[in-house]
């Protein structure tokens, strides 16, 4: 019997057993199609590819373990359950029983995708992984009208903004933005939180023209699973600073689309109230240990808690992060380096500029800003203005007391960490290029010139010193080792050269003591004195002694035998090209010689 023979009805193996099509699974599970890629969706479950395709190229494959997994999903019995729900609302409106239909209408089953969450996101570190996709997701749809053909619901879309600005605030408060840069496609942002760097894309404010090639409802599939992980994480994140969720916002700020102002108050008024608690508490305890002062009950202690709740609209309370939170000193440098670059800096947008994106990036760095517009802290003719961001050829009425720049100035020196001239930014000049600060333009081979004048306004303002050509930066730190190393090579270079010499004495005083010592002995063993045959010796020994020249290339060819076949290979070549070149010139020398007699011999 061959070792893979399978009887009829037996157990699989192999690739056909661990894999499964789509087309199984969909019939194995008793769904239709729609319904298993949302739950595909929901579970994380992905087509893989197999080694050997068992049904042909033409299929999609899963692991046969997720498709079981797909079996015990209680997700699945609750979609199985709405639809039978579902079929019984069409039965009552079918027979036109309308008091039926409105009561199951009003019962109708729902879920809910936190079981899932937890399961996918054991741990929160593992949530902020998977954070990228799921944030430019929610700020895409942010963006996007609300369109009755693509089933694109108006309270997705708010739902999905509120999610957004919940996020930016929270990055804004505790200074977390690292990198932001402007593209053709939206504005690229780039978070770090507990050591994980989170980069997401928002889309221009501009309008959002929807594609017909794509297929909405898996895109809002997505997005139902990214709104619950966004809500999770908004969750934990502000609970993290001990800010309650979700925030309870100004209704007349709300009602000004100035939502992330307004969430900004909620910090403010949620910061005073802690410390207004706090204060309280303590003096009530110490109160009560004197055994002095009123003793005040639970229910009035409840009312002032309240009181402190209630928003306060007094302009000064602009985007005031808690300052004597316990986590300025826990902070690292990177954080507090963030967190001061606008510190002394105040800001007035004007109409044309990205408002949101400013509101967003100028408080994640210690900046005080306003706008043009209702509800606003601050008004234009504020004399503490230091900067006006104006995106415009022209501006016709100008203060004295303030700088007017282009949008682009903040972006740039968010990602060069210091505030640059704003001579190039000024309006109506051309900005110098934005560069990413996603690219590593020493990777790249590359830097450009303006990355260079960032980089020395970046040594200026730090006190540092540019390394010169040749030299590394360890040295500049440390200058000793360069004069160190400067004085050994010295002593080295003066050392061998002395060797060297006494060397040379010592050898041309060896070789005239043999000199002598063998004309002695000549001289003295001749027994007839014949000087002929006395000088014919000292030829003799003379011609015995060690010829410098040979010792010399004895020397070359045991240097050559040291090097590496590499450094041989490449000493070869040189020569060969010397003495190429030497006989081109050998040649042209003759040459010239030939034609120098012919024209002697001619005249």
């Amino acid at each position: 019997m061959p070792k893979h023979y399978r009887p009829a009805g037996k157990k699989k193996e192999g690739n056909a057993a661990r894999y499964i099509t789509r087309s199984q699974a969909v019939k194995y599970l008793q769904v239709s199609l729609s319904l298993f890629r949302k739950l595909c969706i929901l579970k994380g479950i992905f087509p893989r590819e197999p080694k050997k395709k068992v049904k042909g190229n033409h299929h999609t494959y899963y692991h046969t373990k997720d498709i079981l997994f797909l079996k015990h999903e209680p997700l699945l019995e609750k979609f199985r359950e709405m639809r039978a729900y579902e079929k019984k609302i069409k039965k009552a409106v079918s027979k036109k029983n309308r008091d039926l239909a409105e009561r199951l209408l009003t019962r109708k089953p729902s879920y809910t995708l936190d079981m899932l969450i937890r399961e996918r996101y054991p741990k929160f570190i593992d949530a902020l992984r998977d954070l990228d996709d799921c944030l430019s997701m929610v700020h895409l749809f942010a963006a996007l009208p609300a369109v009755e053909r693509e089933k694109i619901p108006v309270n997705r879309v708010h739902n999905c903004r509120r999610l957004g600005h919940e996020w930016q605030a929270y990055i804004a408060r505790t200074h977390k933005l690292r990198k932001t840069f402007i593209s053709v496609k939206g504005i690229y942002y780039q978070a770090e939180i507990d050591g994980q760097k989170i980069t997401w894309l928002t889309p221009h404010a501009l309008q959002q023209v929807l594609p017909d090639d794509v297929d909405y409802n898996i895109m809002l599939t997505f997005l139902e699973f990214y709104e619950t992980l966004q809500a999770f994480v908004n969750f934990k994140l502000y609970h993290s600073i001990n800010v309650k969720y979700p925030p309870i916002l100004d209704p007349r700020l709300e009602a000004l689309a100035a939502d992330l102002y307004a969430l900004s108050r909620y910090f403010d008024n949620r910061a005073s109230m802690t410390e207004s608690t706090t204060t309280s508490f303590s003096e009530s305890d110490v109160s009560k240990d004197q055994g002095k002062g009123p003793n005040y009950d639970e229910s009035e202690l409840r009312l002032a808690q309240l009181q402190q709740q209630l928003p306060s609209n007094e302009p000064g309370a602009l985007m005031h992060l808690v300052q004597n939170a316990a986590e300025t000193d826990e902070d690292d440098s990177e954080t507090r380096e963030c967190k001061t670059l606008f510190k002394d800096v105040k800001f007035f947008l004007s109409r044309e500029v990205p408002r949101e994106s400013l509101l967003f990036v100028i408080p994640a760095f210690g900046g005080s800003v306003s706008w043009d517009g209702e509800g606003a802290p601050f008004k234009e003719t504020d004399q503490n203005i230091t900067h006006q961001i104006v995106d415009r050829p022209t501006q016709g009425h100008k203060f004295l007391s303030r700088e007017y720049v282009q949008p682009q100035w903040i972006y740039d020196c968010v990602n060069a960490r210091i505030l640059l001239p704003v001579e190039e930014y000024i309006v109506g000049r051309i900005p110098p290029p934005h560069l990413s600060p996603f690219v590593d333009n020493e990777a790249e081979g590359y830097v450009p010139e303006y990355a260079e004048t960032i980089k020395r306004l970046q040594a200026a303002a730090r006190n540092e010193v540019l390394p010169m050509p040749g030299v590394g930066k360890e040295d500049l730190d440390d200058p000793q080792n360069l004069l160190v190393e400067g004085v050994i090579d010295r002593a080295e270079a003066i050392e061998a050269a002395t060797k060297k010499r006494k060397m040379s004495v010592l050898q041309k005083q060896y070789h005239d003591e043999l000199k002598k010592e063998l004309r002695s002995t000549q001289i003295s063993t001749a027994s007839d004195g014949n000087k002929e045959s006395v000088s014919e010796h000292i030829d003799a020994g003379e011609d015995s002694l060690p010829d410098l020249s040979q010792i010399s290339k004895d020397a070359d060819s045991m240097s050559k035998i040291v090097m590496p076949r590499k450094k041989q290979k490449l000493l070869k070549a040189m020569e060969i090209g010397k003495e190429r070149k030497q006989a081109s010139v050998d040649r042209l020398k003759e040459r010239k010689r030939k034609i120098e007699e012919g024209k002697k011999s001619g005249k």
